[in-house]
């Protein structure tokens, strides 16, 4: 069984636009297809903690899903992933320029800030899966 790689980050505020992206139907259908579960309207943003261009380095080890886009949008890549142990969840990268190369959103069924009580400038966990 492949070993699960750990990201820690800290949970930070964002602008809005995670949510207006998963609420597009065509991404939500592809986050059931190829995660496995229907996603809340919104995204929990960790600011990675260590080196900035550690998301390249990890594309490099895990094969990502792709979410292929409609015509006027960007497309992105997603991982499977598991958050503090049990939380089915996923990690989403849109491909956009000038996109943080140190920041990840998080995908999930529930919403993780109101399910785990989770404030700006904490610390999280979460497992990519293969």
């Amino acid at each position: 069984m492949p070993k699960a790689l750990i990201l820690k980050g800290e949970v930070f505020s964002g602008s809005g636009e995670g949510a207006e992206y998963i609420k597009l139907p065509w991404v939500r259908e592809q986050i059931r297809t190829k995660l496995g579960f229907d996603p809340y309207p919104g995204t929990l943003n960790v600011r990675l903690l260590g080196r900035k261009d550690f998301l390249k380095d990890l594309l490099k080890k895990v094969k990502p899903e792709k979410i292929l886009p409609k015509e006027g949008f960007c497309c992105g890549v997603c991982f499977r992933a598991v958050f503090r142990g049990f939380v089915k969840c996923g990690i989403v990268l849109p491909k956009i320029a000038g996109y943080p190369e140190n920041v990840i959103e998080i995908v999930a069924p529930v919403n993780l800030r109101e399910k785990f009580g989770l404030k700006d400038g904490e610390i999280v966990r979460v497992e990519i899966v293969s």
